[in-house]
């Protein structure tokens, strides 16, 4: 519709004799029409061209228009976007048509032999798109944007990378940084991409750690958080940024569940439901020196003591533990030279049909609790299980094998 037919259609409209809902009723339907004829303008005609590899405007029937949902038909034809069609030579006699759509963070393209299918593969393609959480806009990089400040990276996902490799890996325990950079991959990385440090405001971290949270999932909401957290004190300390955007960010604590120690009848039926294979040795072993799960692989028998790994040193040390083979363990591991572990899972899944309604970590709460219900010493205790005494009792405190024997002969029950 021309500006001078718009002109006449409004001049008719109010001067007309009819009442006010009539003239709602005629605004309306030409409303609709400039809405229809505009998209005409908009997309164009797709005029046949000799030229190969040139994009031109296409044009879409009013009733191909209609197929996509209301709401979003002004969003992809009309809001000063067009839709461009591409076509190549397919082969000696025929054209390929690509239609593509890359705005307002959508990045949608089909193709087809035949014009009227990519049409129509197009707006099942829009149609799809819109019925999945709108994409975030990509912000474009300014010109001056340093993507280095003094050789440090200020992308977003480089740095975290920069931080895990440089710092990261030198505080926390092997077990620690693995589980981390989990998280980081699979989290943290596909939902901060294409940002610099700079970008990334506390509404956007709130909104991103509120996900976990209303998933129910508070323990790997805080285990982001806590993530996240060392990655911009990090960038901080590099001054790529002055404020940390998690400072005002409200994330919901999550509650550990403690462990369960099996009853004394429980235990017994662990074992017997055990007996005569390479399970109840290792269960037992777990079950009288309270070793974490990660730690059963490290185990190993050194004279009157079971040593092995501490899992929860920091600051990349590698740090021993030693609990005494008590009472209790002697008789499970009398010839045993070496202990041979399947893995994790088939522990889990053993200990599961026995004991259904516990989990493999109530080995160790068990063995923590006996220790107090037999009275062995707070020191000794800390010590069987890998507890830090603090820096003090550490710099001058050295327990002996003698005194560690001593409290371990306490545990019969």
């Amino acid at each position: 519709m021309t500006q001078e037919k718009l002109l006449e259609t409004l001049n008719f409209i109010t001067t007309v004799d009819c009442s006010d809902e009539q003239k709602k009723n005629l605004l309306e339907m030409a409303a609709n029409t400039i809405t229809l004829d505009k998209l005409g303008q908009l997309v164009g005609t797709a005029k046949e061209t000799k030229e190969q590899d040139k994009g031109t405007l296409l044009k879409f029937t009013n009733k191909e228009i209609l197929k996509v949902s209301e709401k979003y038909r002004k969003e992809f034809f009309i809001d000063d976007y067009y839709v461009y069609c591409r076509k190549r030579k397919s082969g000696q006699n025929n054209i390929n048509y690509e239609i593509c759509y890359r705005r307002n963070g959508y990045d949608i393209a089909v193709s087809s032999n035949d014009l009227q299918k990519a049409k129509q593969k197009f707006i099942d393609a829009i149609n799809v798109a819109i019925s999945q959480p709108r994409p975030e806009k990509k912000k474009r990089r300014k010109k001056n944007d340093p993507e280095y400040i003094d050789g440090v990276p200020t992308d977003f996902n480089t740095f975290a990378e920069y931080f895990f490799e440089k710092y990261r890996k030198r505080k926390v325990s092997a077990t620690t940084f693995t589980n981390d950079m989990y998280r980081y991959n699979k989290h943290i990385k596909p939902a901060f991409k294409d940002k610099r440090l700079w970008e990334i405001s506390p509404a956007y971290c709130q909104e991103f750690l509120d996900g976990f949270a209303q998933k129910g999932m508070t323990k790997t909401n805080n285990e982001i958080y806590s993530i996240l957290n060392g990655i911009f004190k990090s960038a901080i300390a590099h001054n790529l940024i002055k404020n940390n955007p998690l400072a005002i960010v409200i994330v919901e604590k999550h509650e550990g569940k403690h462990g369960n120690a099996l009853t004394k009848d429980e235990e017994n039926l662990l074992l017997e439901k055990t007996a005569g294979t390479r399970y109840q040795t290792l269960f037992a072993l777990a079950l009288y020196t309270g070793l974490r799960p990660n730690e059963y692989k490290t185990a190993r028998i050194e004279g009157d003591f079971i040593v092995a790994v501490n899992s929860k040193r920091k600051n990349g040390k590698v740090e021993y533990k030693k609990i005494p083979i008590t009472p209790m363990l002697r008789h499970y591991i009398e010839g045993v030279e070496k202990f041979d572990f399947p893995g994790l899972e088939y522990m889990r899944d053993n200990f599961n049909k026995v004991l259904p309604n516990h989990i493999l970590y109530d080995l160790r709460t068990t063995f923590y609790t006996r220790c107090e219900e037999c009275g062995v010493a707070d020191a000794a205790r800390d010590e069987f299980v890998g507890h830090s005494r603090g820096e003090l009792n550490r710099a001058y405190s050295d327990l002996s094998d003698e005194y560690l024997l001593k409290e371990g002969k306490k545990l019969i029950w």
